[in-house]
């Protein structure tokens, strides 16, 4: 065997390559602020040119293997994506803002029926727009199978219309009035009863939404194609499972802390509340509150922050450790855990206090920690696995893409 710095290090006919990101904040910045400034004077129009640039910049400064990864999605498509999605959206404001309830009811409902095409689309799209050293990506999931994949969503939605019937019968009062001329819109009492079965609806809600992840991240890796090779999945829902529960032990842990600091802090609080009235009066008790609200909302947001940057990382460590490239590569991540935590608090403290500007450097970092972080081994030497790749690949053949945050990466 044979280690170098720089090198792959080669094992029984199998190569370790690094997968790195070459770029930086500094030169993400000047990408960033040119489409933050042209999406503003164009209200937004710009947004499909900016993903583009975006996705150009963060693909031409990923190597694998020592070659880049290449972005060619037409820009025409991209622009039509993102005019569908406008034309939607501004539908189901126009009538909600008109109260044309039944019409915005049957939009909502077309979405949720059209979600699962919306997201087989996007992935079409992203990875028939990916190239490595000459080798084409595809997604080749068919229809039946995304909407197979999608049933948590309609099992959640017909779970709360059951619920929900049932809540009506439990509650001692009728829960819904007509509304407008008509008595006053009411939900369910909150009897014992009718909470245990909100408690087991979110339950079985999050247990869904758990499923639904599981079955969009492994058909999006068991029907992507590179070349003529399929890709290879290892994780079983139940590894998903056991991340969300530690998620949510986290979540408590957090929870658990925040509150003792809460109670140290009221105390005090009142006290400089009081003294506060005694020499400014009721305008510095309203600036306190004001201070306080404000104080709330970034203590809340930075509570939050480690829990989700604990579960991304804990993701990305399951899906990365255990996906491949049929027999021919497979990937591992060192990735660790409290590092990411750490930067992606420092990321969100320096982007406040820099008022948004320091949002490239944050993303730059981030994207650069998990990326570096992977290793690419591949079975035979890198050039003659290319060379049948391409050979293999034959003719086959976003805003909802960049809309969901999807990468390859992530």
């Amino acid at each position: 065997m044979e280690t170098t710095d720089t090198g792959p290090i080669r094992r029984q006919n199998i190569e370790a390559h690094h997968v790195e990101f070459t770029g930086s904040g500094r030169e993400y910045f000047r990408v960033w602020i040119v489409n933050v400034l042209l999406s503003i004077v164009t209200l937004g129009i710009y947004t499909p040119w900016a993903r583009r640039r975006t996705a150009q910049y963060f693909y031409s400064h990923t190597q694998v293997a020592g070659s880049a990864l290449e972005f060619v999605a037409q820009q025409r498509k991209m622009v039509f994506g993102f005019l569908m999605m406008a034309a939607l959206y501004i539908a189901y404001q126009i009538a909600s803002d008109t109260g044309q309830e039944l019409a915005a009811s049957l939009l909502l409902v077309g979405f949720a029926i059209l979600l699962p095409f919306l997201w087989g689309s996007a992935m079409r799209f992203r990875l028939s727009a990916t190239r490595w050293r000459g080798v084409r990506l595809a997604f080749l999931a068919s229809w039946k199978e995304v909407y197979t994949a999608s049933w948590p969503v309609f099992a959640i939605a017909a779970l709360w219309i059951v619920l929900f019937f049932c809540m009506n019968a439990l509650s001692p009062e009728p829960p819904i009035g007509v509304g407008g001329d008509g008595p006053p819109v009411k939900f369910p009492a909150l009897i014992a009863p009718v909470i245990g079965l909100g408690v087991i609806g979110l339950g079985l809600t999050l247990l869904c939404v758990i499923r639904l992840e599981y079955n969009y991240r492994s058909l999006l890796v068991l029907r992507a194609r590179v070349g003529d090779q399929m890709g290879r999945w290892k994780p079983v829902y139940m590894d998903f499972v056991r991340v969300w529960l530690a998620t949510v032990g986290f979540l408590l842990l957090v929870v658990l802390v925040g509150g003792l600091g809460f109670t140290l802090l009221a105390s005090g609080w009142t006290t400089l509340m009081k003294e506060i009235f005694r020499s400014t009066g009721m305008g510095g008790i309203i600036f306190m509150v004001i201070i306080g609200f404000v104080g709330a909302f970034v203590a809340f947001v930075l509570a939050t922050l480690p829990i989700r940057a604990y579960r991304q990382a804990r993701m990305f460590q399951l899906v990365w450790n255990n996906v491949g490239v049929s027999h021919v590569a497979r990937f591992k991540t060192d990735l660790r855990t409290g590092a990411f935590i750490w930067l992606r608090v420092k990321n969100m403290l320096l982007t406040v206090v820099t008022l948004g500007f320091y949002r490239p450097f944050a993303v730059a970092s981030e994207y650069a920690m998990k990326v570096d972080s992977v290793t690419l081994h591949l079975k035979g030497g890198t050039d003659q696995l290319v060379g049948q790749l391409v050979k293999q690949q034959g003719a086959f053949g976003d805003a909802a893409a960049d809309a969901m945050g999807l990468d390859l990466i992530g």
